[in-house]
């Protein structure tokens, strides 16, 4: 619209908006009801609040109402004659005391936190427009220039969807195999699937995704960060995006750069329905510690104008200041009865209108926190317990946070799974010749008791992974001492610098075939130990066929071929070996997801019993040796019907012979093979011969008498 028609714009809107009615506090944000749309907002220290409607575009304000009503700390108001399409922002009257925490600034127009969609200027969000809440001059004073035509607006939607009868495939935790990915990088470069499906939602529910999806054996996709970014101003400077995408403005809102079409939340729901449709369930990682408006010198955007003193924790001693927790400059008071809300509403909004599965919370620390510190019988610990809803499905939490006693891990309540590093670091140590000991990995192996036990917890709570989507990929934790994040632009400070990783002799690509071979040996290795052992595996994209980062362990802002899954260069024999090592577990489970007593029953056979290479029960002396790397499990009481099975493991670089106990065992699993299959099998009648366990290599035995072995009558 051309400036010159913007008052004559105006003047006609002004007549066709009819002047508001009080509407009611319930829900929150903008909700068609009939013939109208009812707002309501949550503002506990503002004098006045403002409706501020707009074209279709949201460049033109045309009419502005203060909302009529209070309810409470809810101001609410409903228009008729209007519905879905409507786009609208906020403007909030009151105290400019940032010394109080009050930052209001009626200038700067606000997005509503309960945006059901959000509205971009042409050209994308620039931080250089007038979005300062404080005068840059004078930071005492508010700044007076409006910033509405750059603003972020939401617009009024109408959700309804045809699901078609979906529903989720509500997978057994004992069974979940979760499978880490970006929805842009999984499918950016895969074959088979449409040219303008790759990199989006559509592309992530391909038919050519779900047949790798199912070639696996996974049952469950947890999403990087889907709902809406905003890229940091830095970032935007440098040519740059939040790739992992963890600086959420539109906690209701699909990432519409993910959408190969121009209706982001139909695409996902399409999406959610042939993943589920193939078995899949789908979870989130969710943002709910912090906001992208930053520190005290951050730009006013929504939550900041609305209420700044009851959104954001604020240090009591200096209240225009903000605690930091989440190291992005604020941390979202989940303490408050309004904030806990939002992220509650939001998080239904993901179960019942866009049938998610499960959530993994970033920094969840932040979301227990009360006046003393984490509390796990908190607020918001407590509300999802009791929610209908969301008390169903799965929650996973990254148990550490960056405020004082941040790390968690172990603390979370029962239901709750968590991302366990001690199980990543152990078995990095182990495999890759850190500092570790038998008994730390076998601890770790058999589900963390000491972290997750004694609370009476399932070994299931721990969400064994040796790689996330932060750090090294797996084949990079191979082969690579350093890092290597120059393309950061941050001079390669930035990222993990322990890494507890190993070059195997050559730091990046190498065409030796030594190095090549114990690279792809200690991979296979890795993968097994995390999915044969007792708890909840995860794996990260791409691990399964061998792709590189080229040494980037931090490319949360590589939105290229550093992070795109690279199809063309896929390990195949690497692909098949993790489809039969999780085919495996599904089959037998090895270890079930009980906790082990390790004692004899009334005839002397144990649940759980941990062996050296001789055969003999281990003592405290051998769990303390560093210096070995070769152990044995018999699980006499594995998690799938059928007989004992055996674990057997050399972390050295030198092969061994294992003494087995009696039995009639055939090797189900062997890393030394290229796709892990072996046909090993115990020779004749008497004494068990050894097990030749060769170099870096896990091995899992079955014991099958002979009559198990043969085949079954005929009719």
């Amino acid at each position: 619209m051309d400036r010159l028609t913007e008052p004559a714009a105006a003047a006609t809107a002004a007549q066709r908006f009819s002047a508001l009615e009080e509407g009611r506090p319930w829900p929150l944000g903008a909700t068609v009801d009939g013939d109208g749309v009812n707002f309501a907002v949550f503002s506990a220290h503002a004098l006045q609040l403002d409706l501020c409607l707009f074209d279709d575009e949201g460049r033109v304000e045309l009419a502005r109402r203060p909302l009529p009503a209070r309810s409470g700390d809810v101001w609410h108001g409903r228009l008729s004659g209007v519905g879905a399409g409507l786009v609208y922002g906020l403007r909030a009257h009151g105290p400019w005391r940032p010394d109080r925490g009050h930052r209001f600034n009626p200038a700067k127009l606000l997005l509503d936190p309960w945006a059901r969609e959000i509205v971009t200027p042409a050209g994308g969000f620039d931080w250089r427009g007038p979005h300062q809440g404080a005068d840059r001059e004078h930071p005492q004073h508010p700044d007076p220039r409006d910033n509405a035509r750059q603003a972020l607006k939401a617009r009024v939607v109408d959700d309804a969807f045809d699901w078609q009868g979906d529903r989720s495939p509500a997978v057994a935790l004992a069974d979940t195999v979760i499978y880490e990915t970006h929805v842009r990088g999984f499918s950016r470069l895969m074959p088979g699937v449409p040219a303008a499906e790759r990199g989006t939602y559509a592309g992530l529910a391909s038919d050519a995704a779900i047949a790798h999806f199912r070639r696996l054996g996974i049952t469950a996709v947890s999403l990087l960060p889907v709902q809406q970014i905003l890229d940091e101003p830095r970032l935007k400077d440098m040519g740059l995006v939040n790739y992992w995408g963890y600086n959420t403005i539109g906690f209701f809102c699909p990432e519409p750069r993910y959408a190969a079409t121009a209706e982001p939340r139909r695409e996902f729901r399409r999406m959610v329905q042939r993943l589920h449709a193939a078995g899949l369930e789908v979870l989130l990682d969710v943002v709910y510690n912090h906001t992208p408006e930053g520190d005290e010198r951050g730009p006013t955007l929504s939550w900041r104008g609305l209420d700044n003193a009851s959104w954001y924790r604020l240090p009591p001693e200096r209240r225009e200041g903000y605690e930091n927790w989440s190291g992005c400059g604020n941390t979202l008071n989940i303490g408050h009865p309004r904030a806990l809300q939002l992220v509650l509403d939001s998080l239904r909004y993901w179960v019942q209108e866009m049938h998610v599965d499960g959530f993994r919370f970033d920094l969840a620390p932040v979301l227990g926190r009360g006046e003393a510190g984490f509390e796990r019988d908190g607020p918001f610990f407590k509300a999802l317990l009791q929610d209908p809803v969301l008390q169903r499905v799965k929650l996973v939490a990254e148990p550490w946070d960056l405020g004082p006693g941040g790390y968690q891990l172990g603390q979370f309540p029962a239901g709750w799974l968590e991302w366990n590093d001690r199980f990543r670091d152990t078995a990095r140590a182990f495999w890759l010749g850190g500092d570790c000991t038998r008994g730390e990995f076998a601890l770790r192996l058999a589900g963390s008791s000491d972290l997750f036990q004694a609370r009476r917890r399932s070994p299931l709570a721990s969400v064994n992974y040796v790689v996330s989507h932060d750090g090294f990929t797996l084949a990079d934790l191979v082969s690579y001492d350093m890092r290597h994040n120059e393309a950061n632009g941050e001079d390669n400070r930035d990222g993990h610098g322990h890494n507890l990783s190993w070059n195997c002799g050559w730091e990046g690509p190498t065409t030796d075939p030594e190095v090549n071979g114990r690279r792809r040996r200690l991979q296979r290795a890795l993968l097994a130990s995390v999915l044969l052992a007792q708890g909840t595996p995860m794996l990260a994209a791409g691990d399964e066929l061998g792709h590189s980062q080229g040494g980037n362990n931090n490319p949360y802002c590589q939105d290229n071929a550093t992070t795109w899954i690279d199809w063309a260069r896929a390990d195949e024999a690497l692909v098949e070996f993790t489809a039969h090592v999780l085919a495996l577990r599904r089959r037998l489970l090895p270890l079930a997801p009980r906790w082990y007593s390790g004692l004899p029953d009334a005839r002397g056979r144990h649940d759980l019993a941990w062996l050296r290479r001789t055969g003999e029960p281990m003592t405290p002396e051998h769990w303390n040796n560093r210096s070995s790397r070769i152990l044995g499990a018999w699980i006499g009481a594995p998690g799938r019907a059928g007989g004992p099975l055996l674990l057997l493991i050399n972390g050295r670089d030198m092969d061994a012979s294992f003494r087995l106990p009696p039995g009639h065992w055939v090797a189900e699993l062997d890393t030394t093979e290229p796709d892990g299959r072996s046909r090993w099998r115990q020779g004749g009648a008497g004494e068990p011969e050894p097990y030749p366990l060769m170099a870096r290599s896990v091995v899992l035995l079955r014991d099958a008498p002979p009559a198990a072995t043969q085949p079954g009558p005929t009719a």
